[in-house]
């Protein structure tokens, strides 16, 4: 089953810096094994960012959260906080689109 992972972060960091950061790693995300697609968002009203990854399986998310370049995600964006959560995917509005 198709799993998501969606990844908040709350940083002190001028939105400038915050986003040069998240280009500066997002290449990085290209070879993570079983990862589809990774939707990166910005909460207007409070500056906090977020990354939206869809996985073919939760093996795979599972393995993803077991590697350096996750475990690096609070340091490199200097969290205050961060809120990771799990779903299993259930059904797509538009299975004929994208990412799963």
């Amino acid at each position: 089953m198709a799993a998501i992972l969606f990844v908040r972060v709350k940083s002190d960091l001028n939105p400038d810096e915050l986003e040069r950061r998240l280009i500066e790693r997002r290449p990085r995300f290209h070879d993570i094994p079983g990862l589809v697609q990774k939707i990166y968002g910005r909460d207007e009203s409070t500056g906090d960012v977020c990354g939206i990854y869809f996985f073919e399986d939760q093996a795979a998310l599972l393995a993803f959260r077991e590697s350096e370049l996750a475990k690096t995600i609070p340091l490199a964006y200097e969290a205050k906080e961060i809120r990771r959560e799990v779903y299993d995917v259930l059904y797509p509005l538009h299975p004929d689109r994208g990412p799963l």
